[in-house]
């Protein structure tokens, strides 16, 4: 899987909005992998941000 995926399946797992600091932890990859994977996302509208920082998938 690539790290896009592993963000995703991280924030699927937890069910609740995510920050990337909870995601580096869940998924122990580097922050900036996670913040990289976060733009992309964001980008295709894949994830959303129901509160400040903090992320989830897109319904």
């Amino acid at each position: 899987m690539g790290i896009k995926e592993d963000v995703l399946s991280a924030m699927k797992d937890a069910g609740k909005p995510l920050s990337a600091g909870e995601v580096e932890k869940l998924t122990g990859l580097d922050r900036k992998e996670v913040d990289k994977a976060f733009k992309e996302l964001k980008k295709e509208n894949t994830i959303v941000s129901p509160v400040r920082c903090k992320w989830e998938p897109a319904n």
